[in-house]
């Protein structure tokens, strides 16, 4: 893999470093060019010296650092530590083909999110700009310091039951902060021109696509119920049933079939589409209270946003929380998007309309996403059929991150799907369009 040191630009037209490399050698005479460019530094003041520059572990794309920096003049108004993302790692050349392009929307969210009307909370953005042509990229933003200065600390995703109090008060920020955005945008508030700096593509704005024929489903589904059987203690008894599992098993070849029918349903009502956060679960958000004792939350980590359905929306910001908001709280937080998004200038949606949208997003994901879930977890983790139950101890370390996010999560798609019936919501939309559902 050809490692390049520095790309141009093609919003500021800077040339700008490619990698941590290449941003030490720059320095604070690089910086201090980057930040009076991008509008986040005055004319008179300056970077002074990098104090530290120090990896960042984790995340799926490019290489990030923290980046802790003097000024020449101080200003209350400039944060000292800061984020770098770059969009290449030339270490690992499967994240660096995977995930660069990933960054081409972020760098242009990133100027849009500097206004001072911005809706929601979001990193303060100091630099940012991307090369479309080669994917390379870079994005330096406020390091939010978690655990510090009344912010709550980082909070790690399906561990609500270990570190939350209170969760359906964190999951009620993040959907208000999700409505709020996505209003912001259809009442023409965060740009004139916002329509054609993040188009709609129904490739990456909706559910997956179904990439399954009828005999490779099946196969799927077959490892749906071996994991039923094998791993009893890890789901709920009402959805590990043979007669659950049959539905689910009829249903899911009836989605697959209609898939086309269902997708134009989806991206076809400009209510339910708009600029979102398309990951907005637990760990990328942060949270902090004001003097009143009042919860806030912001949301890090723009990577691919873009315009997106709702359904896209709230199943990546609530996917992974704490089962009792999926149990008892779902229908209050569609309602309380609903009347967010509306209070913002947002077009009337019902919830009603909201949950059947829901319902329909979850039938198409479900089937091209979720139900590979139980292959994946079991060969990612082979002793996952010893747990005690979904909050074995065994499962809380960092390296069962995927095993335990992805059991969490296909949890939450079975239970859903028993109690609000993907399957009848699209046997109602074939209805509606006089379609047979065969």
């Amino acid at each position: 893999m050809e490692i390049c040191d520095h790309f141009t630009g093609d919003a500021t037209g800077l040339k700008a470093p490619a990698h941590a490399q290449a941003l030490r050698a720059g320095g604070a005479a690089w910086l201090t060019q980057a930040f009076r460019t991008f509008g986040s530094l005055a004319p008179d003041n300056a970077v002074s010296r990098i104090v530290s520059f120090e990896p960042c572990p984790g995340g799926s794309t490019g290489a990030k650092f923290y980046l802790t920096l003097e000024y020449a003049r101080a200003d209350p108004g400039l944060h000292t530590r800061l984020f770098v993302k770059f969009s290449r790692d030339f270490a690992d050349q499967r994240r660096d083909e995977r995930g660069r392009w990933e960054m081409a929307p972020e760098a242009r969210f990133a100027p849009l999110s500097r206004a001072a009307s911005f809706p929601i909370a979001v990193p303060c953005a100091y630099f940012a700009d991307y090369h479309a042509a080669s994917g390379t990229g870079l994005v330096i933003t406020e390091s939010i310091a978690y655990g510090e200065q009344g912010i709550e600390p980082h909070r790690r995703k399906c561990l609500d039951h270990l570190t939350l109090a209170e969760p359906i008060a964190h999951y009620r920020q993040v959907v208000t902060a999700l409505a709020r955005l996505a209003a912001a945008h259809k009442s023409g508030r965060l740009a004139p021109d916002i329509d054609a700096r993040f188009p709609f593509d129904p490739a990456s704005g909706s559910a997956d696509p179904i990439r399954y024929d009828e005999a490779g489903l099946q196969a799927e589904l077959e490892h749906c119920f071996a994991y039923a059987r094998d791993c009893p203690r890890l789901l709920p008894e009402a959805v590990r049933t043979e007669e659950f599992m049959a539905q689910l098993a009829h249903d899911a070849q009836l989605i697959r079939r209609h898939e086309a029918t269902i997708q134009r349903f989806l991206q076809g009502d400009p209510r339910m589409i708009a600029l979102c956060h398309w990951n907005a679960h637990i760990d990328n958000c942060w949270f902090w209270r004001d003097e009143a004792g009042h919860l806030h939350c912001g949301l890090i980590d723009w990577g691919r946003v873009g315009q997106i359905t709702f359904g896209s929306a709230l199943w990546g910001a609530l996917s992974a929380a704490h089962h009792d908001v999926w149990d008892n709280h779902l229908d209050g937080m569609l309602a309380l998007f609903c009347a967010e998004y509306a209070a913002g200038g947002g077009p009337a949606i019902t919830v009603g309309e909201l949950t059947f949208h829901l319902r329909l997003h979850l039938a198409v994901m479900g089937v091209s996403r979720v139900l590979a879930f139980p292959e994946t977890i079991r060969f990612r983790l082979p002793e996952i059929i010893n747990a005690s139950g979904p909050l074995d101890p065994m499962l809380e370390p960092v390296a069962m991150d995927p095993a335990r996010n992805s059991m969490h999560i296909y949890a939450v798609f079975l239970k859903f799907w028993r109690k609000y019936d993907p399957g009848g919501a699209v046997r109602e939309l074939l209805e509606r369009m006089g379609e047979s559902d065969e």
